[in-house]
C-alpha cells in the first residue's frame, strides 16, 4: 500500500484543477501539450484509412461549422482554445451515427450522422458537443482515472492481508475507479452544456440541439439511463431546455457583434 500511496500522491496533488466553462473539480495528471500530442498522432493514425470526402456540399457545411465553432471557442475559452490547431474531416460512412473531437482540436463527422442533424444549427449542436469534449480536456481526465486503476491493481495485488485488499477495493469504487468511469455521464452533460454555448456563439440556433436528441431518441435502442454511462435523450432535452435561456442570450449578442 506504501508503494501506491508514493507513487499516486504526485500525480492527486499535481493533476487537481477545474474545467474551463462549469468550474467542476477534475483530476488530470497531463499537460495541454501531452493531451495535444496524443491527439495528433491519434487523428494521423485515423486518416489512413478513412474514407474522407473533400468537396461537395456537405463537406463544405462541415467546414464552415467547424471554422465558426473554433472561433467560438477562442472567444469563450482562449487559454485552451487558443492551443489548438482546429482542423476537421468528413468521413463516408453512412453506417457511422457519429462525430468526435480529440485532444487538440483535430475532429471528424460521419455521414451517418447527417441525416439526424439535418440542418446547419443541428450539425453545429453535435459539433460544439464534440468540440466542448476537448476543451473540458476529458481525454486527459479519463486518461488519468485509467491509470490510477492500474496502480490500484498493482496495490491489492501486493497486499497480503485481505483487509486492506477490501479497503482497497472500496475505495477503488467510491471514487469510481472499477469499471466504467464514474464521470462518463457527468462529462457528458458537461460537454452538452458547453456545446450549447459554442454553437450559440458561433451564431447559430441553440434551440436546433433539442430537436437533434429529439430526432435521436426517435431513432430507438437507446439502453434505460441506470444502465448507460450516458445521459438519455431525455435527460439531455430537459437539461438543455433548463440552460437555453442563456444560450438564447448569447446567440442574441453574437448576432448583433454581427450586425446580422
Amino acid at each position: 500500500m506504501l508503494l501506491v500511496c508514493l507513487v499516486s500522491a504526485p500525480l492527486l496533488s499535481a493533476g487537481c484543477q477545474s474545467v474551463a466553462g462549469t468550474d467542476r473539480r477534475q483530476l488530470n495528471a497531463y499537460s495541454i501539450e501531452q493531451e495535444i500530442a496524443l491527439g495528433d498522432e491519434a487523428y494521423a493514425e485515423m486518416k489512413v484509412g478513412a474514407s474522407a470526402i473533400r468537396s461537395g456540399p456537405e463537406f463544405e457545411m462541415v467546414v464552415r461549422v467547424a471554422d465558426r465553432i473554433a472561433a467560438a471557442a477562442d472567444r469563450l475559452h482562449p487559454e485552451i482554445a487558443s492551443r489548438f490547431e482546429w482542423e476537421v474531416i468528413l468521413i463516408d460512412d453512412d453506417d457511422v451515427v457519429n462525430a468526435w473531437a480529440l485532444p487538440g482540436g483535430k475532429m471528424a463527422v460521419y455521414t451517418g450522422i447527417l441525416p439526424f442533424t439535418k440542418t446547419e444549427d443541428g450539425l453545429a449542436a453535435v459539433m460544439g458537443h464534440e468540440a466542448a469534449h476537448a476543451i473540458a480536456r476529458h481525454g486527459g481526465e479519463n486518461m488519468t482515472r485509467q491509470g490510477l486503476v492500474s496502480l490500484l491493481a498493482i496495490g491489492a495485488a501486493v497486499m497480503v492481508d485481505p483487509e486492506d485488499r477490501t479497503i482497497v477495493a472500496a475505495a477503488a469504487g467510491a471514487y469510481g475507479l472499477l469499471g466504467e468511469p464514474a464521470f462518463s455521464r457527468a462529462q457528458e452533460s458537461e460537454a452538452d452544456e458547453l456545446g450549447l454555448f459554442l454553437a450559440a456563439d458561433a451564431g447559430y440556433d441553440p434551440r436546433e440541439s433539442v430537436g437533434l436528441w429529439e430526432r435521436m431518441s426517435a431513432r430507438g435502442g437507446e439502453p434505460l439511463e441506470f444502465l448507460s454511462t450516458h445521459p438519455n435523450s431525455e435527460t439531455r432535452i430537459r437539461d438543455l431546455e433548463r440552460l437555453m435561456p442563456v444560450a438564447l442570450e448569447i446567440q442574441r449578442r453574437r448576432l448583433l457583434d454581427r450586425g446580422d
